[in-house]
């Protein structure tokens, strides 16, 4: 490995959706770090597996990465983005997407790798993934908490999404209950202990 490895800071996030992954990446992409996602990786491969550009289900895009884990083990895409990230120049990262434990063992074998987890209270992860009204969500609660177990790790197998697993992994967790200010300062905390500003 480069020696220029260990002076890379790189930020993973695990959490189930509407945790505030999303604005994590945006305090850190302010404060300089380059952003890349495992979700990316996903949909590289839905673009070639459903072309023409039909609507693309969340369920869809859980099972296509689920699919992925199964034919290159369940830390390939974690190993796909640690290899962009060691060839590539740059010294500090947030990593975003990280729902498989192989993934995170996988970004561990980056130097200066912390994985951070989210969480919120399921009335307030259903709330705010209502009101971003992306294209993947839905507005149907019974169908958001299905997702969200799912995302979760229950009925998923070993090589598919297990949020809560990560979260055990996770060097630093913070419980996203309050203010994009609050989430702010949890994030500066982490990264003053870290010694990286």
């Amino acid at each position: 490995m480069d020696s220029k490895m260990d002076e890379y800071i790189c930020i993973g996030l695990t959490g189930r959706m509407g945790s505030g992954k999303g604005e994590v990446v945006k305090i850190l992409e302010k404060m300089g770090f380059k952003y890349i996602s495992l979700s990316d990786i996903v949909r590289e491969e839905i673009a070639k597996r459903i072309p023409g550009g039909r609507h693309v289900s969340r369920a869809d895009t859980q099972d296509i990465g689920n699919r992925l884990r199964k034919e290159g083990g369940p830390g390939v895409l974690g190993k796909r983005v640690r290899q962009k990230i060691e060839s590539l120049d740059i010294e500090r990262w947030v990593i975003d997407g990280i729902r498989n434990p192989a993934e995170v063992m996988e970004l561990q074998k980056l130097e200066g790798f912390y994985l951070l987890g989210l969480d919120a209270s399921l009335s307030l992860l259903l709330e705010r993934i209502k009101s971003r009204k992306r294209g993947t969500d839905v507005e149907d609660d019974d169908v958001l908490l299905e997702h969200l177990e799912r995302e979760w790790g229950e009925g998923e197998p070993e090589g598919g999404q297990q949020v809560g697993k990560c979260m055990t992994m996770a060097d630093y967790t913070i419980e996203n209950n309050s203010s994009l200010d609050d989430l702010k300062i949890d994030v500066l905390k982490i990264l003053a202990g870290l010694n990286i500003f």
